[in-house]
């Protein structure tokens, strides 16, 4: 997918870094449109592109794990037939065993005819033994049989489920596509001024969100992260200027949320896949308690997801044609943030995020 679109990641670059808001996909700009029109225009199509990549994630990570359930059943059913099929032979091994031994006499005739009574009653311990063993046999495979049923109607549904989850996988990889497509008409019909104006004036527009944010004193002091947060950033800015890629998890490119992901996987944390996962599943805190390593969450709808580092500022993958970067918390409409390890709890402090790396400052748009 990197290569698909040439002229999105050159001049995606250059373009607006951010505040993405749903509309209609816009054609190409006529000349009298403002620059702050054609900015409302590319955020709205980032923004719709972002919104169909988390949804092509969580299926992706549904389809995943469907794999793995089919695989269970399937081995759970194997079992089953084999379990199914012992109980068969030794049932069958039963009723050659009763037919041989059967002398047509009832056991009450066997006592009363017996030299030895007490032989025979012990034989008729032995006799009543065997019948228990029969009982239990049966209800064996009574048991198996329909575990071996039930685990085969199992194994249909999830295959159906993962076929479906399939289907739906195609269809959301090909409204990416033309999510994507959508950006790439709209850049190129901008003239390289158009471009520098939307990039100055989207940059302004964080500039001013981020000092609301710290007039209203919503943005923490500077604080150490935890043990586990320090991890997950250190690997996070590790991967500072790889592009970004919708769908991807490393170890070349990102997307947001594969970004955060696989860096607090690193870290010895696995959290959920997508933002919407991560604001649904993850520790809510106020922006003004955040540490690094935190997440922020983006939008409404939690389609982006980007990490506290400390100073005001997060790294992020921000959207097709950037790469790996730092900007300020504000760069978009913020919905909160979640602490991937848990409630506040001080687990092994280590130094502050910024007294081991300095981070660099955002470019244009960040």
């Amino acid at each position: 997918m990197a290569g698909r679109f040439p002229r999105l990641a050159c001049t995606a670059a250059v373009a607006a870094q951010a505040v993405l808001a749903p509309v209609p996909a816009a054609a190409a700009p006529e000349p009298q449109r403002s620059v702050a029109q054609l900015l409302t225009d590319l955020q709205q199509l980032y923004r719709q592109t972002e919104r169909a990549s988390e949804s092509y994630n969580a299926t992706a990570e549904k389809l995943e794990r469907q794999r793995a359930e089919v695989a269970r059943l399937d081995g759970e059913l194997v079992r089953a037939r084999l379990d199914l099929r012992g109980s068969r032979t030794d049932a069958g091994r039963l009723a050659r065993q009763q037919y041989q031994s059967s002398s047509g006499l009832g056991p009450y005739v066997r006592l009363l005819l017996a030299r030895d009574p007490q032989h025979a009653l012990d034989e008729g311990h032995v006799i009543g033994e065997l019948a228990r063993e029969r009982t239990r046999t049966v209800a064996r495979l009574t048991t198996a049989e329909r575990r071996k049923d039930a685990l085969a109607r199992a194994a249909r549904r999830a295959l159906d489920t993962q076929l479906s989850l399939a289907v739906r996988q195609h269809r959301q990889r090909d409204e990416v596509r033309t999510r994507l497509a959508g950006v790439e008409r709209l850049l190129a019909a901008l003239t390289p001024g158009q471009l520098a104006a939307i990039a100055r004036l989207e940059q302004q527009g964080a500039t001013e969100a981020q000092q609301k944010l710290v007039t209203a004193g919503a943005l923490p002091d500077d604080r150490p992260p935890s043990a586990e947060g320090g991890r997950a950033v250190d690997y996070a800015m590790d991967q500072l200027g790889k592009p970004y890629r919708w769908g991807a998890q490393g170890p070349s490119s990102y997307d947001c949320s594969g970004l955060t992901s696989v860096a607090w996987s690193h870290a010895g944390t696995p959290i959920p896949r997508t933002s919407q996962e991560q604001w649904r599943r993850l520790t809510r805190v106020p922006l003004r308690e955040l540490r690094p390593g935190d997440l922020v969450i983006y939008f409404p709808e939690a389609t982006h997801v980007a990490m506290y580092v400390g100073g005001g500022k997060v790294v992020q993958a921000p959207r097709p044609g950037e790469k790996v970067k730092v900007s300020l918390l504000a760069s978009a409409p913020v919905l909160g943030a979640v602490r991937p390890d848990g409630a506040p709890r001080e687990r092994g402090v280590v130094r502050p995020v910024a007294a081991r790396r300095e981070a660099s400052p955002p470019r244009p748009g960040g």
